[in-house]
């Protein structure tokens, strides 16, 4: 690859990647702020619009730091810590997936919750995938720091 090319797919990965990772973390400020500000009903539809929007550039940002990082490697023999962030990369898109379908059931679950204040049963639930959903987005936001680690690894 020439070094115009290689500077060219150098500058889209570290473009998706911090797009990937400070949408990741903004995310995590809004949501402190709106459960502090919003009440059930708001954060829900906010949340909904949110995750919806954030798909839409995180996903395909993702998508692009997973496809310039493997471009970048193509020069560089399998060894260990490239088997680690295949792995890596690939627990990450599979959180992620799983995460999508996971906090569409919880929209759901927290509408239903809120329409019936008095279900004790499906408060009770609620909490329960709520901590399920947080496990979930540490798993995410960790594999993250992992495979970014791995990559600076490889780069040096």
């Amino acid at each position: 690859m020439s070094d115009t090319t290689q500077a060219i797919v150098l500058g889209l990965f570290t473009l998706a990647s911090c797009i990937w990772v400070g949408g990741y973390v903004a995310i995590a400020v809004v949501a402190r702020v709106a459960t502090g500000t919003l009440d059930p009903a708001q954060r829900i539809a906010f949340f909904r619009g949110l995750g919806r929007s954030y798909l839409r550039v995180g996903a395909p940002a993702l998508a692009v730091a997973l496809g310039t990082g493997a471009v970048l490697l193509g020069d560089h023999g399998w060894d260990g810590t490239v088997l680690s962030a295949v792995v890596v990369a690939l627990a990450l898109v599979a959180a992620l997936c799983v995460g999508v379908v996971q906090a569409r059931r919880m929209g759901r679950l927290r509408s239903r919750s809120v329409a019936a204040p008095d279900d004790l049963e499906l408060k009770r639930r609620v909490q329960k995938c709520a901590r399920g959903a947080a496990l979930l987005r540490a798993a995410i936001g960790v594999l993250s720091l992992v495979l970014i680690a791995l990559g600076s690894v490889l780069a040096s």
